[in-house]
């Protein structure tokens, strides 16, 4: 498959679901009167896809993985985040599970993106291919 927009990578694909699943759970819980942990939440999620889009015009695949890194990193904090919301009970152990598994396969399919773009540090594919 042949990758001409930031849309078309599964990574930020599955990002921008993990995005919508954090917003979901700020409308369903209590979360919503925790402003900091929310927006904290908010915000990691959002920089993962958000990263993957701004490396995507970067210009060569070095500086396309840095941005990958950035968003690698948004989902570890991610996940520190969801033990607090969960620590705080403003989420179930299923909700829990759900959005850490959920960050765990971006954050997984991001590293196997960096993987790939490693390889070829020397050309940069236009469009991308993968």
């Amino acid at each position: 498959m042949k990758i001409e927009r930031f849309e078309d990578i599964e990574a930020w694909q599955l990002a921008r679901e993990l995005c919508k699943a954090v917003y979901m759970l700020v409308a369903s819980s209590a979360l919503a009167k925790d402003f900091s942990l929310k927006d904290q939440m908010i915000r990691s999620s959002g920089s993962i896809m958000d990263n993957i889009a701004e490396g995507f015009d970067g210009g060569t695949n070095r500086e396309f993985i840095r941005f990958l890194q950035y968003s690698k990193r948004s989902c570890t904090e991610l996940h520190s985040q969801c033990y607090r919301c969960l620590d705080q009970s403003y989420c179930t152990i299923e909700q829990f599970d759900a959005l850490y598994a959920q960050t765990n396969l971006a954050r997984n399919k991001i590293g196997a993106f960096i993987n790939y773009l490693s390889k070829h540090l020397d050309r940069r594919p236009s469009p991308y291919e993968s």
